[in-house]
């Protein structure tokens, strides 16, 4: 039989820690040990930057990207790689914000399968799309962004407002009235695509998510609600350490619960919505790579966030350079590739919280 005592230091018997709790506790990385693979995942990042700019229809070899990159001419290398620099930015803010995003969700409502499109917030900026372009004639890309900010912020507050009707907007309420705001705002633009047609053709190109044939401006467009939503973002780091521990607790250390969870939300709003508005809604990016990261990091937000601020671009890449070349010379779009990628992981950590329940 297993003894299940300790003694303490005044001789008296203390029960053991059991093998269950001490899964549980947060797993401690040394500090230079993560440091180290910040470093390791910004290379990797860059190295994934050149791919996307060489990689397409025609391959560009690394030297020729990286002298069209430094000392551009008017050579046939230097005007692909070009093109090819507004869809990788698209890319680097996208994958950023989406992975940043689906971390601070995850810490907010203190649920791991959490995704950024739970409050509601890409059905929001998607309905606000489709009403612009059904009632106003809104179709242009630089438009769009303006449409989708308010639309998503709008959801969010909904939600939020339904969430706290009873009490406080506590996580499980919170996530239930997301649900909810998200099927009325589903069932809202599938009729208004089947009763417009035009709006239809358009918005199932856009509803898929792609990071080809968008307006090089929306990333003046966005660039600002991104960065913005990222120092947000980057800046609760510690609450939402202190959040993971429960409310009662996180008071206890000092943190403000309900304030933490307002800019948590208004950080994701501004990360999904400009990401949504300027490539579609992408899913899967904001659920796998905190889940991938936190399997480096362990549940420290002052070291999840910032990995997720490297890894994000490079899944979402990746996942780009990756339908390029499946479909060759044509190209998948890139919000299914995301989807194949995504979905396994979810299983996976489906299957881990119920190994650890």
């Amino acid at each position: 039989m297993t003894d299940t005592t300790s003694l303490d230091r005044s001789g008296a018997a203390t029960p053991a820690p059991d093998r269950r709790a001490r899964e549980r506790r947060p797993r401690r990385v040394p500090k230079l040990g993560l440091a180290a693979g910040l470093v390791v995942l910004a290379v990797v990042l860059v190295v994934v930057i050149l791919l996307s700019l060489a990689i397409g229809n025609k391959y560009v070899p690394l030297p020729d990207v990286i002298g069209a990159l430094f000392n551009p001419g008017d050579t046939y290398a230097d005007t692909v790689v070009a093109s090819r620099i507004p869809r990788t930015l698209l890319g680097l803010l996208a994958g950023a914000s989406l992975a940043v995003a689906g971390a601070v969700m995850q810490g907010i409502t203190r649920n791991p399968l959490a995704d950024p499109g739970l409050f509601g917030v890409n059905a929001g900026a998607a309905a606000a799309i489709v009403t612009a372009s059904a009632f106003f004639g809104a179709g242009s890309a630089a438009t769009t962004v303006w449409v989708a900010l308010p639309g998503a912020l709008i959801a969010v507050v909904v939600v939020y407002l339904l969430g706290s009707v009873t009490g406080s907007a506590t996580p499980v309420r919170l996530v239930l009235a997301g649900v909810v705001v998200g099927a009325v705002l589903a069932a809202y633009i599938q009729a208004i695509t089947l009763s417009f047609p035009k709006v239809f053709d358009s918005y199932r190109f856009w509803v898929i998510g792609s990071l080809a044939g968008r307006d090089p401006h929306l990333i003046v467009d966005v660039l600002p609600f991104v960065l913005v939503g990222l120092a947000l973002a980057l800046g609760l780091a510690g609450s939402l350490n202190a959040l993971a521990l429960g409310d009662e607790t996180a008071s206890a250390l000092g943190a403000h619960v309900g304030r933490t969870r307002i800019l948590g939300a208004i950080a994701t709003t501004l990360l999904c919505a400009a990401a949504t508005a300027a490539v579609g809604p992408i899913a899967f990016v904001g659920l796998a790579v905190p889940h991938i990261v936190r399997s480096v990091t362990g549940s420290d937000h002052r070291w999840l966030l910032p990995y997720c601020l490297l890894a994000g671009p490079a899944l979402l890449l990746l996942a780009d350079i990756l339908g390029r070349v499946i479909a060759s010379p044509a190209e998948l779009m890139v919000g299914i590739i995301t989807a194949f990628v995504g979905a396994p992981i979810l299983i996976v950590a489906v299957r881990r919280m119920k190994v650890r329940a």
